[in-house]
């Protein structure tokens, strides 16, 4: 279990630097552009009409449980991902939240956008550097990599 949460993947310098760098960005970008101010118009979401999933088990759920789980992906698993903490589970969720947004709730919407309305593509090049994250791991600049000290580095 120890390896599955804090294994940080390649501890090469450049490439850790790399991992760095995404997985910082594409936090601070989801954490200040998308989770704080959920956290801010909690309220005017839920009035406007927050979307429900017709997929079944996340059809139980209610709006406010659905917003209250998206919040968490886009803050909690965002502010993990800065961290370098437990990156691969923190990447799945904020990968998951990213595919239940591209899919369910933009799923009438068109693939790019350039008309009126929303489309998948943010949620999409969200889901890009997540999915990245979740192959290859934090990299050797991250709390994993000082929580998971290996005794043989491995050699792929």
């Amino acid at each position: 279990m120890k390896k599955l949460f804090f294994d940080c993947g390649t501890r090469d310098a450049t490439a850790s630097l790399g991992f760095l760098a995404l997985r910082v960005m594409v936090g601070l970008m989801m954490l200040g552009g998308h989770g704080i101010p959920k956290i801010q118009n909690f309220q005017a979401i839920l009035k406007k009409g927050f979307y429900q999933s017709e997929v079944f088990p996340l059809s139980l759920m209610s709006p406010q449980v659905g917003l209250l789980m998206l919040i968490g992906a886009e803050v909690v698993a965002s502010a993990l991902l800065v961290l370098g903490l437990m990156t691969r589970p923190a990447a799945f969720v904020f990968g998951f939240a990213m595919v239940v947004a591209a899919f369910g709730a933009h799923a009438a919407d068109p693939w790019f956008s350039g008309g009126p309305g929303g489309s998948k593509e943010l949620a999409l090049m969200y889901l890009i550097p997540v999915i990245v994250i979740i192959l290859s791991g934090a990299g050797g600049y991250s709390l994993d990599a000082a929580i998971y000290k290996e005794s043989k580095r491995r050699r792929w």
